[in-house]
């Protein structure tokens, strides 16, 4: 299985064509394996590290055998939903979406992604148009089954990638409700990274004589990625982080934390000491999420911090760290977010931030990956930046020698911006400048009596009628 090439799998000439183009010639095991299994019409249930190439393990064979079904008509009753992929992100649907345009770009079968946090009317025309494939989160399929712009009554393929993660963000009930809709004769696939004993009663559920694959140990990270462990008190981890950032290995970094909130409040403290930072999780907008997400990866952002929302969605070529500020309580998350990186045969860096209350969760991960992590070193201490204090503007009355604009009143400062040579010199006020100052008299108040007639109000003349 280790000199195959994709020629050998017996895809379709369009599908080899997109291969081609994308730069791949030789299978990942995963694929190797799966490929031929899918074609053959088994049900699968295959784990393997993330970065290995699940997508397309499953796109491949998917396109090769919707081929027959590939049409040019623009009716939309020529190309009902023949496959689903259920997802749990919407960075994930997006992602595998993506692969499914790429690898059917040849060829007549049309695809589309739904998810939440969007208007559903946008999607809703293209989705009654008609798609073969049908990527989407499974709240916002139901929502669309509710409204009627959806039929599954000749779904023939089923895949649930990453169903592990589906299970830890409570999707069981909203999954029994879809695979209550779907045809009893199907094909049904389960991707995913770990393998649980919840996801091993799923699977007993929905699928039929599985066929298992397992490219590698069960919860085990990648060899490319090289893993440390910073024991560090909790208020020291900025500064620890913000030294990780400036290494010379850190080009670009993802970033993880627990909380929203923890999220947001480095990006901005990282964003205030001049790191070209930004925060993607679930309180953002769909449309926030997907330009910090493009941002990160065209370069533009080079710290992007990450809640485990993205753990799961994020495709970054050649992305060189992962920095896990607060390691994760689920062991299996860690290993889902340190497979960020060390993607494609590439190399890359994990490293994690741990205070003293989190070394129990460290004993978790390193008994799930069944190995120890590299402890770190401390780094030496960087000497405090020394910014220089800004001298505040003082005002002065407007100088003899720059003269007042005429529409601006003698006693008022002018506008315009003050010289420093200006404050090396004496100020001299003119004589149009100087203010007179008049004593203030207070004379005593006289009666009634002694004040002038002329303020005294005069009474009506006497008539001599």
């Amino acid at each position: 299985m280790n000199n195959i090439s994709f020629l050998d799998l017996k895809l379709a000439p369009e599908i080899l064509r997109a291969v081609t183009e994308t730069g791949y010639t030789t299978p990942t095991p995963i694929q190797a394996q799966a490929i031929p299994l899918v074609l053959e019409g088994c049900d699968l249930m295959a784990g393997a590290q993330t970065g290995t190439g699940k997508t397309a393990a499953f796109v491949l064979p998917m396109l090769q055998k919707l081929m027959p079904f590939a049409s040019a008509s623009p009716s939309p009753a020529r190309h009902p939903v023949r496959a689903l992929v259920l997802v749990p992100t919407r960075e994930l649907a997006i992602q595998v979406e993506a692969s499914v345009k790429t690898y059917a770009k040849h060829s007549h079968l049309r695809s589309l992604v739904v998810f939440g946090g969007v208007d559903i009317k946008t999607q809703t025309p293209h989705l009654r148009g008609g798609v073969e494939i049908l990527v989407a989160t499974p709240g916002r399929l139901l929502d669309h089954i509710e409204q009627k712009s959806v039929q599954l009554n000749q779904v023939q393929m089923l895949v649930l990638d990453e169903a592990d993660r589906m299970l830890d963000m409570g999707f069981m009930p909203d999954l029994k409700r879809i695979l209550a809709l779907l045809p009893k004769q199907r094909q049904n696939l389960m991707f995913s990274a770990t393998f649980s004993n919840e996801i091993k009663r799923l699977s007993s559920e929905f699928l039929v004589d599985p066929k298992l694959i397992e490219v590698a140990r069960s919860n085990a990270t990648s060899a490319n990625v090289t893993q440390k462990v910073y024991l560090v008190g909790h208020g020291e981890k900025h500064d620890l982080l913000a030294q990780l950032l400036r290494g010379d290995d850190a080009k670009q970094a993802l970033v993880f934390t627990k909380t929203k909130l923890t999220a947001s409040r480095i990006a901005r403290q990282l964003q205030r000491e001049g790191f070209a930072a930004d925060a993607i999780h679930g309180d953002k907008s769909q449309l926030e999420r997907m330009q910090a997400l493009d941002a990160f990866k065209s370069g533009k952002v080079t710290v992007l911090i990450a809640t485990d929302v993205a753990a799961r969605g994020l495709d970054i070529d050649q992305l060189p760290m992962v920095i896990n500020y607060e390691i994760p309580s689920a062991a299996e998350d860690y290993v889902h977010r340190i497979g960020r990186t060390g993607r494609a045969g590439a190399f890359g860096n994990a490293i994690s931030l741990v205070s003293p209350d989190e070394e129990k969760y460290l004993a978790e991960i390193e008994k799930l990956i069944k190995c120890q992590i590299e402890r770190a070193e401390p780094l030496p201490p960087v000497k405090p930046v020394v910014r220089p204090v800004e001298r505040p503007v003082e005002r002065h009355a407007p100088r003899a020698d720059y003269p007042v604009r005429s529409h601006t009143p003698h006693h008022s400062v002018s506008k315009r911006p003050v010289h420093d040579a200006w404050f090396n010199k004496p100020y001299e006020p003119s004589v149009s400048t100087q203010v007179k100052e008049t004593p203030l008299v207070v004379q005593s108040v006289k009666p009634v009596s002694q004040i002038p007639a002329l303020f005294m109000r005069r009474k009506p003349a006497e008539s001599n009628e």
